[in-house]
């Protein structure tokens, strides 16, 4: 059984596979202050609810956006479930060029994305990735990652509106039943979830219209706050909550040798 690790700036996203196919998947808050002991006491409680073995885990793949915890991870993996895991970073093969002025710099949640995305629905593509930032990928009809784009995402912009007020509270991200708001929590509300729809919608539209008008791209949406933002958006066509776990899997059996 293959064990896969997203590490992201808000949340830490695990799943195990068997061959091809997911069996479990657990999200848990990023905490930067916690030790590699830590996070294994808390998988292996996770694991347990579950009624899954540590022993039944062969191999481990994890990519990282947070530097920080790449160390204590990789300890926690070598000490709890005896296995010297697979990083997502320089050196690895993608199996797909990356047309990037310095490819060292990209995030590493970025590669995974464009791999899997590709592995499952082939190309060309504009792979969306809605968390703590929002990151646009351009994958073209080869699989080859063309650039992007990295916009603030909804939950950052949304904590910046709420710090930089007197008045302003903080608020739960929930589309409001009308755009025109009549309180200010859903004048909020409507701001913040119809502007950054927006927002989208129209930097696919640039991307689109850059790429020239017989490129004709699918546009694949992931994150936690996909579905939300799916409702009401024109350009995205389908989301994928696990695409980041399925392209480390892909990942893990281009290097698994």
């Amino acid at each position: 059984m293959l064990l896969v690790i997203d590490i992201g700036n808000s949340n830490i996203v695990m799943g195990t596979y068997k061959e091809k196919t997911l069996i479990n998947h657990w999200r848990i808050s990023t905490d930067r202050q916690k030790t590699g002991d830590e996070y294994g006491m808390l998988i292996n409680d996770l694991f347990r609810y579950q009624g899954v073995s540590i022993g039944d885990v062969d191999d481990i793949i994890i990519s990282s956006v947070v530097p920080p915890l790449i160390v204590p991870i990789v300890k926690m993996c070598e000490r709890y479930f005896k296995i010297h895991p697979l990083v997502v970073g320089p050196g690895i093969k993608t199996g797909i060029k990356l047309n990037y002025e310095n490819p060292r710099v990209i995030g590493a949640d970025r590669i995974v994305n464009v791999v899997g995305a590709y592995e499952l629905y082939g190309g060309p593509l504009i792979v969306i990735d809605i968390g703590t930032a929002t990151t646009f990928d351009v994958v073209a009809d080869n699989g080859d990652f063309l650039g992007g784009v990295i916009a603030p995402g909804i939950t950052a912009s949304a904590e910046s509106l709420f710090s930089s007020t007197a008045k302003l509270p903080r608020i739960e991200l929930v589309p409001p039943k009308n755009v025109i708001g009549r309180n200010t929590i859903s004048c909020m509300q409507s701001g913040i979830i119809y502007g950054y729809v927006g927002q989208i919608d129209a930097i696919v539209t640039k991307i689109r219209e850059e790429m020239g008008e017989n490129w004709k791209a699918q546009v694949i949406a992931t994150g936690g706050l996909a579905r939300m933002i799916f409702k009401e958006s024109n350009t995205i066509d389908k989301i994928d909550h696990f695409l980041t776990l399925s392209g480390l899997r892909v990942l893990y059996e281009r290097n698994k040798s």
